[in-house]
């Protein structure tokens, strides 16, 4: 339910948010744009993150403020997890960013040849080591940094 212009602004104003307006012309309609990572409707992904299962907040909480930090397709990215059995289902992907490689052996497994060809996929150290190791941070960083001609496409 939206609420009157007049309560809008009330309410804004009792929570310190000053909205912008455009000073001259209208406004433009948003494009419509599919989500970076349609997935859910059968579509391929952008950029498509592999984990060890089990990771604790913590190490999820590091590799997400990363994923963040790189930008907004990282941040959105599809993120599996290897479990007992693989991956199953792996969605068509541009960039794989894979954190271990254990989980490199599980996504080659379960990826056809094809779509493997045609991806990047960058392997990076597990969260765990991520999150001792200044090195794998580094590490991390630099593989973010090789996905970005990939991803700057997207």
């Amino acid at each position: 339910m939206a609420a009157a212009p007049d309560r809008r602004q009330r309410l804004l104003g009792a929570m310190g948010i000053t909205p912008w307006r455009l000073r001259v012309g209208g406004v433009a309609p948003e494009p419509e744009v599919a989500p970076a990572n349609d997935t859910a409707r059968g579509g391929s992904a952008v950029c498509v993150v592999v984990l060890p299962a089990g990771c604790s907040e913590r190490e999820l909480d590091l590799v997400g403020r990363a994923l963040r930090a790189y930008g907004a397709v990282t941040g959105r990215a599809a993120r599996l997890e290897v479990g007992e059995r693989g991956l199953g289902d792996v969605p068509a992907a541009r960039a794989y960013l894979v954190f271990g490689e254990a989980q490199a052996r599980a996504l080659g497994r379960d990826l056809p040849a094809a779509v493997m060809s045609a991806a990047q996929i960058v392997l990076v150290d597990t969260p765990s080591a991520i999150l001792v190791d200044p090195a794998a941070k580094r590490r991390l960083w630099n593989g973010l940094r090789a996905l970005g001609p990939t991803l700057r496409g997207a």
